[in-house]
């Protein structure tokens, strides 16, 4: 027996909250970065950040309509990421580095379920629509939201500084340096400073340039063309 397809209307509706989450998400990165980059560090800005996190990891599982049972388990990630920066904020029971290694954890999760997301609304629609844009473009600033948090996470736990030049790792260092990173920009006031350190930037620029020329470039320039990102 043919399987019958959701009728026209029911079909526009979850196109259309499918776009809503797109524009959801890249909202809620966008305005992490903004956060994390402009905003002085305090227990305030521990908890807004990880806030927008759990939000993006959220919507991210959501764009993927992964099954129920991925979605509790994201919900429950989402909900322990935040109770870890709440409990380092009002109690100092966690520590910076731990709480960091959390904000990792929530980025992390992230990527995958975008790229799930776009792929899927590509074989839905048969062309690169402005939602799939969007997909992309969150998933990027995710990657170095998430390699800035592994930064941190090794200047707090590793015992030695993670820039050569003795600047501190803060949020917004971090970030900085991470974007730099990620798009080559390379303006070498922040260098790491251990071999691990280098590993990780190295790997980071080369995530990025080729993620940029690639997977960037080609729905970029395929947006409204049908059939043109299959």
């Amino acid at each position: 027996m043919a399987s019958r397809s959701a009728p026209p209307d029911e079909r526009t509706q979850s196109d259309g909250a499918q776009a809503h989450r797109f524009a959801l998400l890249l909202c809620s990165v966008v305005a992490c970065v903004a956060v994390l980059g402009t905003v002085a560090p305090g227990a305030a800005q521990q908890v807004v950040v990880s806030l927008l996190l759990a939000t993006s990891l959220l919507l991210s599982f959501r764009i993927a309509r992964v099954t129920r049972r991925l979605l509790v388990l994201a919900i429950a990630i989402a909900v322990a990421g935040v109770t870890v920066s709440v409990l380092e904020a009002t109690t100092g029971a966690v520590g910076d580095g731990e709480a960091r290694v959390m904000n990792a954890l929530l980025v992390c999760l992230g990527p995958p379920a975008v790229g799930l997301g776009v792929i899927r609304n590509l074989r839905a629609h048969q062309e690169v629509r402005l939602e799939a844009v969007m997909g992309v473009l969150s998933l990027y600033m995710l990657l170095g939201l998430l390699f800035a948090f592994v930064y941190g996470a090794i200047d707090r736990l590793g015992g030695d500084p993670f820039f050569l030049q003795g600047q501190e790792a803060s949020v917004a260092h971090c970030v900085y340096f991470s974007f730099s990173t990620l798009t080559t920009a390379g303006f070498g006031d922040f260098t790491a400073r251990t071999n691990l350190g280098h590993t990780l930037t190295v790997f980071e620029a080369l995530v990025g340039q080729i993620y940029l020329v690639t997977v960037v470039s080609v729905i970029v320039s395929n947006l409204g063309r049908r059939g043109g990102a299959r």
